[in-house]
């Protein structure tokens, strides 16, 4: 596929200073970026998500394609040059391979989080040991006594969990 920046040729450049927001979380822009240089964050409810510097990056597509408020703030953490596509939509419709682009992003995006939350969900319910090992070590630095401290006695031993489809 050819570049999605040079589908942009022609649109408007924005320039963005090092701080400045460039998106804040619950506005309606309607509006379509795609980074051409520089470093942005994307910070949701005071926590950073990400941070991006690959040209060509595409934010605020949720808002766009979900006709709904912005679900998070998108800051320059540099000197930031990005493509603002103010109608959206008809870009996409008249920029097919675009879309297919923005949809195959948006796809990537669903299957990572996806099997991130099954992770966590098997995490939760004890089946995914590999995952407990890190909570064990944790365990283990926190519950040592300090050098030249007397150890502590064992805890007593934890009871196992019993699943509801086993309980009589």
């Amino acid at each position: 596929m050819t570049d999605i920046l040079d589908y942009c040729e022609g649109q408007k450049v924005v320039h963005f200073d090092s701080g400045e927001t460039i998106i804040p979380e619950g506005a309606r822009l309607g509006k379509l970026f795609i980074l051409i240089d520089g470093q942005i964050e994307v910070i949701r409810r005071d926590t950073q998500v990400t941070h991006v510097d690959e040209p060509g990056s595409v934010f605020g597509e949720m808002s766009v394609l979900l006709d709904m408020p912005h679900s998070a703030t998108v800051k320059a953490l540099s000197e930031v040059d990005c493509y603002v596509i103010d109608d959206a939509l008809t870009f996409l419709e008249s920029n097919s391979e675009v879309a297919i682009h923005l949809a195959t992003l948006l796809a990537r995006r669903l299957y990572y989080t996806t099997t991130y939350l099954v992770d966590l969900q098997q995490q939760a319910e004890g089946r995914r040991r590999d995952l407990d090992v890190v909570d064990q070590i944790l365990g283990s630095l926190v519950d040592a006594p300090a050098e030249g401290e007397p150890e502590a006695a064992p805890a007593a031993p934890k009871r196992r969990r019993v699943p509801a489809k086993e309980k009589k």
